[in-house]
């Protein structure tokens, strides 16, 4: 794709993501624009070397400055089949740009480098919503609030049943271990794959951690019973807040409140280093994760997300909690762990 759409004096073209001074101007518009972590190059970066999936991009650009921004993933299963994606193991993303017909023309721009690249579906997770798409405000919601400026404001502004819990929590025989060192790494991957398969979820590869560990501000946070991993988040920082995104514990955990403990650990860790807000990112809506995080105190805010899918084609259907695939989250979760985290990440990673 060559300048495919010009309007004003303004054209759209593929990015160069392998040119570093194309990536360093991106990045800088996406800080300008105050776009989220999903937004920048970086996180294309991790995905295609952690998964595969390949890092692409649209750039609106005019009198030789950028003006929109368009990050994708080309996302690739035999499962769920292929498609564009803004952005690939992302929760946020979609377009960024300065006008509306500028947004209006990187979405015409991505209709097409789908269907060059053999996609039916385009999906954006937020940003500008194209005219004419399937637009969903129903299907998730975000929760983000500010942190407060110590331990017991806190403790206080969570209501009073989970405060309960996180208090039940702080006295139980646990310790907390932040960093991401090898050992870090290999413990949250071990919590994090059996909840997810207790959950139905085949796990992501442990290289789609590894290179966001490397590429982003990132790190992870540990609870400990006895020396034994229980509970594990890994948690990215960008503009202030601190998101924790890929978090899970064992079977042992719920009668340790281990989840509760490490949560508010995060948040006494986030203030240390400088956060001012928790983004505890988004949850299906009316879901067991939704509820948990207003009995915190979070509030749901509706997400709005766009897709386009060819004509003549069926929409894509990769999300594990859909009724389709009920039957396969069942199965799932009677496979010993062993089975689970061998296959797993050979199906998660188109599954972004």
């Amino acid at each position: 794709m060559n300048a495919p759409f010009a309007l004003a004096g303004e054209t759209i073209r593929a990015a160069d993501l392998r040119e570093p001074d194309e990536v360093a101007r991106i990045e800088a518009f996406v800080a300008e624009r105050e776009g989220s972590i999903f937004h920048r190059p970086a996180w294309l970066a991790a995905v295609e070397q952690g998964t595969g999936q390949k890092a692409l991009g649209l750039v609106a650009e005019k009198a030789g400055a950028i003006t929109g921004w368009l990050p994708l993933s080309r996302m690739h299963s035999p499962i769920f089949g292929s498609a564009m994606v803004s952005s690939g193991f992302a929760v946020g993303g979609g377009i960024l740009a300065l006008r509306s017909e500028s947004a209006e023309a990187l979405a015409r721009a991505a209709e097409e480098l789908a269907l060059r690249h053999s996609c039916t579906t385009v999906e954006l997770r937020g940003g500008t919503l194209p005219q004419g798409w399937d637009i969903r405000t129903d299907s998730h919601c975000g929760f983000e609030r500010e942190l407060a400026p110590d331990d017991e404001a806190q403790l206080l502004a969570i209501p009073r049943k989970q405060r309960a819990e996180v208090r039940k929590g702080l006295e139980q025989d646990l310790t907390v271990h932040v960093g991401t060192t090898p050992e870090d790494r290999a413990a949250h991957y071990a919590v994090y794959a059996e909840s997810v398969r207790n959950l139905g979820t085949p796990v992501f590869p442990r290289a789609l951690f590894e290179a966001m560990l490397d590429t982003l501000d990132a790190d992870i946070l540990t609870i400990r019973h006895g020396g034994r991993p229980v509970a594990s988040v890994l948690s990215f920082y960008h503009r202030g807040a601190v998101l924790p995104y890929w978090g899970g514990g064992v079977a042992a955990a719920r009668a340790l409140r281990a989840n509760d403990r490490m949560y508010f650990e995060l948040m006494r860790h986030a203030r240390v280093r400088g956060c001012t807000s928790f983004d505890f990112g988004r949850s299906k809506t009316n879901s067991g994760a939704w509820h948990f995080k207003k009995n915190w105190g979070f509030e749901p805010e509706p997400l709005a997300y766009a897709s386009w899918t060819a004509p003549g084609t069926a929409k894509r259907d990769a999300d594990p909690t859909s009724t389709r695939h009920a039957a396969r989250i069942a199965l799932w979760r009677r496979l010993p762990l062993a089975v689970a985290n061998r296959i797993g990440p050979i199906i998660a990673r188109g599954l972004g």
